[in-house]
């Protein structure tokens, strides 16, 4: 990857719904060598797909909080186990494995505390091998940024 993939990669994360025509006048290119860079990006995998930002608060989702969770075992089974449960949750929206004190870090988005209650009692405490869980509320997002792309 060279200055003008990041350039183009720079132009989509600010909006990827930008045409040929604007990301190449951004970066000085002509539609044609901007979408053939795409096109070697997303078969690369460096441009995994095409999503929409959507505001959380417009959706009832007002409340995010972030839980961190220790797990009775490290087995390949458990972890295993564990990812799959994670994944049939929809509002843990992110969960990473994680060094320190705790095993996973994951964020999750509720409508309010007691939609939080409800899915610790229904979903989250009935996760087999959790030993110990963590939960911080977040009151305000200070930043939240693209990735840093050096152009």
């Amino acid at each position: 990857m060279d200055r003008l993939d990041r350039k183009i990669l720079a132009a989509l994360q600010r909006d990827a719904r930008a045409s040929l025509q604007e990301i190449g006048a951004a970066v000085g290119l002509s539609p044609s060598p901007c979408w053939a860079r795409i096109k070697k990006m997303e078969e690369a995998g460096v441009i995994q797909g095409y999503t929409v930002r959507l505001d959380p608060l417009a959706l009832g989702l007002g409340d995010t909080v972030l839980v961190m969770v220790t797990l009775d075992s490290h087995s390949d089974n458990t972890l295993e186990k564990f990812g799959e449960v994670l994944a049939s949750i929809p509002e843990v929206v992110e969960a990473h494995l994680v060094s320190g004190d705790y095993d996973y870090l994951l964020r999750v988005v509720v409508k309010d505390t007691r939609d939080y209650e409800r899915l610790l009692r229904e979903k989250l405490y009935k996760i087999k091998g959790i030993r110990h869980s963590r939960s911080s509320f977040v009151l305000r997002t200070l930043k939240k940024a693209d990735l840093p792309l050096g152009v």
